[in-house]
């Protein structure tokens, strides 16, 4: 089963006609409850969304790459700007289908995530999944059964803009300012 979950309305136009055009099984599409905001994007970042990843924000010499999906890239956005304004260079992958993107060549992986850069994971369900890509980190909870508006969960798990900054400071091993 190949298994989408968008970040925004083009993540959702491109996941759906994949599943459309899909004949070797099914698809799931996974939406947010949460307002997620659209995130402008060239043609080429539309194009790769079939690929089931895509860097969505590319820096020169990144010293970290956040890896997210559906409404977690947006954390993965404000945790880039703020190592930003600590001299900190990210680049940010959307990676709305993990079973897509699993399924591309190499060349492709390697130059979404490049080798040689720490990768943290920013995950609002179970983190196992995301250890295959190489992750120094993955910031995410795996546990089930909490109700709340997601700003509350997010606070509660620890899913915040602060706490992604401090495990890439650790990661990188440099201290928060």
């Amino acid at each position: 089963m190949d298994v989408w979950r968008p970040a925004d309305t083009t993540e959702s136009a491109v996941a759906w006609a994949s599943a459309v055009k899909r004949r070797k099984g099914p698809t799931s599409l996974i939406f947010s409850r949460q307002n997620c905001p659209y995130l402008e994007k060239t043609a080429e970042q539309i194009a790769n969304i079939e690929k089931g990843a895509y860097v969505l924000k590319a820096v020169k010499n990144p010293q970290v790459v956040f890896i997210a999906t559906g409404s977690e890239v947006g954390l993965a956005i404000s945790a880039a700007a703020a190592l930003a304004e600590q001299g900190i260079a990210a680049n940010v992958v959307s990676m709305p289908s993990t079973t897509t993107f699993d399924q591309q060549s190499s060349a492709y992986k390697a130059s979404v995530l490049p080798l040689g850069i720490p990768r943290i994971a920013i995950e609002a369900g179970v983190t196992d999944g995301w250890w295959k890509y190489g992750c120094a980190a993955v910031q995410g909870l795996d546990t089930f059964g909490e109700s709340a508006p997601a700003s509350v969960l997010y606070q509660y798990f620890g899913l915040t803009t602060e706490n992604i900054v401090k495990t890439t400071m650790d990661v990188i091993g440099q201290t928060a300012s």
